[in-house]
């Protein structure tokens, strides 16, 4: 047992106890390497499911041998294969020996002792009609009656033996000379002719029609009866669906000349001389170039994670986002996002993708080997990464979360086995030439929902530099290997490593040649603001940018020590000044989070409040001899104070004493709507108690009241002026819930820019009262930036009740 197909052949010719014993060694740890292997091998032969995924990995000849055999209805002679085939030339039959060898080191097809070819059992599920070709003779007539049988042969002028096991013999050997079935045929009603030979060039009939008991069978095409006479087709025995042409029929009315598809030789592409030198140098710059800016994609989702929408995945906002920050394209950001979630770098944490704990030893990593773990992810993604839109045009988020494709896989390994095939020293003109030698490949696979076949994929190894000059780079080579050990070698002979260094200039710009290492891309990203990313990266330094490294805690000892280190060269004057500059400014003026302030002119007092301890829960703080801080509100440190004794007074907001004075309690009467005929619009009036209006200052009311929107008028279609703004017009048009007040006052939100309170419904019936601001219109849906969830939110205009001004505090 030297080859896989020797250990099938052994395997297929195990009785069920045996074939279970063996199958028992797989658990067993004790067992030798040679029969775990034996016994996972008869595990596949086993398996349905296995056999749908060997198919998927097959190329175009060996799918069609295998569909071959699964209508011959194996066990069958190699002859009758090749006779169905038409494998007739050494050169035709050599391709066949060798397609036969690779499913039998897949377990699908073997010889055994008799010369015969077998299959694995689950095989012949794979299709429903292989070749187009329904089940034999012998199998659609298990529930004939001997009666229906000499009837059969009667028509077909055949004398009827005289049992049913002879007559069905009978009946079987006229129906197996090709000959024969055509000579009866040509004797047809010119009706049956034409059903039949529609028949045996399309394949069954169908799927079968679902019969109540008790009520008639489907009706007759025109012509059968005389077929179903002369068991041309056979009927279901229930009368359950249409007749059925048995194999023997279809292929003898196809004719002598008709052979199944069997294509062993791939079809050519247009190619051109490259040499291995060429092929390096386009696809180290593709790989450098992408290991640059999927380490600035990775940086940016490290700094702010990416958010998730509602329904799962990253959206096209936070695609730009990621894709503006990071200097990368849409196609490059989904790229990054989903290799480096597939190789663990990236996980979903609520509303957020968020990098791992690998995220960081990774960053630590040369570019070689940053970039290795990045192409082996790609290799086997369950799905195509830069796909944007679906077969409906639908927009796709990245990171969505989509049931794995093996189509998808196994198109890019056919990608791979397709640019492999390539004469050595060739590579294709034109890359869309690979997709008819893919399709070839793997014919299986899914290819691109538009634009020429596997355009996505060739696109995807291109900029990977996995494939450079139309061949196979010496990456792809390892990599449709699966391997590793090998990759990484490639990788580091390709991408040259990190640069550790920048040049610093009298502009302000710091560039690095190549991709920046790890800990110089975080220390020039501290102190200065990336321009640029690629082949080269430039950052400049700004007074911005050197304020942001000193709120974050360095000092300015700290900054220039460590951009001394990595700079090329002395640091220029213009940036020694610009960091003393921005650090004699930093700090001078201080904001300390404060609920109120305490202020009198006795130090004393206030510092003997500073240090009383019954004082402490209010957490005061001592700015001035003369002047508190409390991290209590105002009524709490008030009535604290009053406890311990103290006379405190409160001040209003414009610094005058506040007098308390405890008002009757009254009901507020509401004013009652004045009955006027141009409120029909939907115009409300609120009103005020008298308690709220004296809480009111004069010129907070005079604020409140110029802000608010104007006066209710007539709705356009209530007879009164037409809309004011197009923004009014398409508003009322969706917003079918809102009186025309409201349409008004949204509309003016959207226009100036304002924010604007609304009471939203969602789709669960949940109500919510929602402040938004940066209004974007998108009919029918409202963008805004959301207060009560403090992130930006989609809104549906129809499901907004009702509108507020925001009052002002």
């Amino acid at each position: 047992m030297e080859s896989r197909s020797t250990l099938a052949t052994w395997l297929g010719s195990l009785d069920g106890p045996r074939l279970a014993r063996v199958l028992e060694t797989r658990r067993d740890a004790t067992a030798t390497p040679q029969l775990r292997s034996v016994a996972e091998l008869a595990d596949r032969l086993q398996r349905p499911g296995s056999v749908a995924l060997a198919l998927s990995r097959l190329a175009l000849p060996q799918l069609q041998v295998a569909e071959a055999l699964a209508a011959l209805r194996a066990p069958a002679s190699r002859d009758h294969l090749a006779k169905l085939l038409g494998v007739a030339d050494d050169d035709t039959g050599r391709e066949l020996a060798a397609v036969l060898e690779a499913l039998a080191d897949h377990a699908l097809v073997w010889p055994d002792g008799t010369e015969e070819l077998r299959t694995a059992g689950p095989l012949r599920q794979a299709w429903e009609a292989p070749l187009g070709l329904d089940a034999p003779l012998e199998e659609l007539l298990a529930d004939t009656t001997s009666e229906e049988l000499r009837a059969m042969l009667a028509a077909l002028g055949v004398k009827p033996p005289g049992d049913k096991a002879r007559r069905l013999a009978a009946l079987l050997a006229h129906h197996s000379d090709p000959e024969r079935i055509v000579s009866v045929v040509a004797k047809a009603p010119v009706a049956t002719r034409r059903l039949l030979e529609g028949r045996a060039g399309a394949g069954p009939a169908g799927p079968a029609r679902f019969v109540l008991f008790g009520s008639p069978g489907p009706e007759l095409e025109a012509g059968a009866r005389w077929a179903l006479d002369r068991g041309l087709l056979v009927e279901d025995h229930h009368r359950y669906g249409p007749a059925r042409m048995p194999a023997e029929v279809a292929v003898a009315l196809r004719g002598s000349g008709w052979h199944a598809p069997f294509t062993p030789v791939p079809p050519s592409a247009r190619s051109e001389s490259v040499t291995p030198v060429e092929v390096d140098h386009e696809a180290a710059a593709a790989a450098a170039a992408f290991a640059t800016r999927a380490a600035s994609v990775l940086s940016v989702c490290s700094t702010t994670a990416p958010a998730r929408l509602k329904s799962g995945g990253i959206g096209a906002r936070e695609l730009a986002r990621i894709g503006k920050a990071a200097r990368a394209d849409e196609v490059v950001v989904r790229l990054t996002l989903e290799t480096a979630h597939a190789a663990g770098l990236l996980a979903r944490d609520g509303d957020r993708v968020v990098p791992t704990e690998a995220y960081d030893a990774w960053a630590e990593q040369e570019p070689p080997e940053r970039f290795a773990v990045l192409l082996q992810a790609w290799r086997n993604l369950p799905l195509t990464p830069t796909q944007a839109r679906d077969e409906d045009g639908k927009a796709l988020p990245a990171l969505a979360g989509a049931p794995p494709c093996d189509g998808c896989v196994q198109a890019r390994h056919g990608l791979l086995a397709a640019a492999a095939r390539l004469p050595a020293g060739q590579g294709v003109r034109v890359t869309s030439d690979l997709g008819p030698l893919i399709a070839w490949c793997r014919p299986l696979s899914d290819s691109s929902p538009d634009g020429p076949p596997f355009a996505t994929v060739i696109r995807e190894a291109e900029l990977l530099g996995v494939l450079a000059r139309g061949a196979l780079s010496a990456l792809g080579i390892h990599l449709r290997t699966g391997d590793a050990e090998g990759l990484g070698v490639e990788c580091r002979r390709l991408l040259p490593p990190a640069t550790s260094t920048a040049r610093i200039g009298a502009d302000l710009t710091a560039v690095v040649t190549g991709t920046p290492s790890g800990r110089l891309a975080l220390l020039l990203d501290s102190v200065a603001d990336r321009e640029t990313s690629g082949t080269a990266s430039v950052w400049r330094f700004s007074a911005g940018s050197v304020r942001r490294a000193l709120d974050a805690g360095r000092t300015r000892e700290d900054i220039t020590a460590g951009l001394a280190a990595i700079a090329a060269g002395p640091l220029p004057q213009p940036l020694s000044y610009l960091i003393a500059d921005a650090a004699r400014g930093h700090g001078r003026v201080r904001i300390a989070p404060a609920s109120c302030v305490l202020h009198g002119d006795d130090p004393a007092l206030l510092a003997e409040l500073a240090a009383h301890r019954g004082l402490a829960e209010l957490g005061l703080r001592q700015l001035a001899p003369t002047v508190l801080i409390s991290r209590s509100p105002l009524d709490t440190t008030l009535g604290t104070l009053r406890a311990e004794g103290y006379a405190p007074v409160a001040e209003t907001a414009g610094g005058t004493v506040r007098i308390e004075r405890t008002l009757p309690r009254r009901a507020g009467a509401a004013v009652p709507a004045p009955r006027d005929s141009r409120l029909r619009g939907g115009g409300r009036i609120t009103t005020r108690t008298a308690a709220e209006s004296d809480a009111l200052d004069p010129s907070t009311l005079a604020i409140w009241l110029l802000t608010a929107p104007p006066a209710p008028e007539p709705a356009p279609f209530d007879g009164g002026p037409p809309f004011a703004t197009d923004t009014e017009e398409i508003v009322a048009g969706w917003a079918k819930r809102l009186p025309y007040c409201d349409v008004r006052q949204l509309a003016h939100a959207i226009d100036t820019g304002q924010a604007i309170t609304v009471e939203y419904v969602a789709t669960s019936g949940n109500r919510t009262v929602r402040t938004l601001s940066s209004l974007d219109l998108d009919p029918p849906h409202l963008e805004a930036w959301c207060h009560l969830r403090d992130a930006d939110r989609v809104f549906t205009l129809s499901r907004i009740h009702s509108v507020m001004s925001v009052a002002p505090e």
